[in-house]
């Protein structure tokens, strides 16, 4: 059995062990069930939009942002649909 001390703002780190085990990286959700005198740790599956939101910016561009007034129809040549 591991064990863990919990500091004084109330974390706990996961052994390496365990979060080698159940896949546990950073940023990964977990949830806390407590059972009588137990408590039981899970990790969270994220899906769809959540995951997509836990990636937003982190990746950075050299080009520079867009013009909010920009017409991407402008880049179109005449006569061409």
């Amino acid at each position: 059995m591991d064990a863990a001390r919990v500091t004084s703002k109330g974390q706990v780190t996961i052994p390496k062990a365990v979060r080698q085990r159940l896949g546990i990286r950073e940023g990964s959700r977990v949830a806390f069930d407590v059972k009588g005198e137990r408590v039981e740790l899970r990790v969270l599956v994220v899906h769809g939009a959540e995951q997509n939101r836990s990636v937003f910016g982190m990746l950075r561009s050299k080009r520079s942002p867009v013009p909010a007034d920009f017409d991407p129809a402008s880049l179109l040549r005449p006569g061409r649909k």
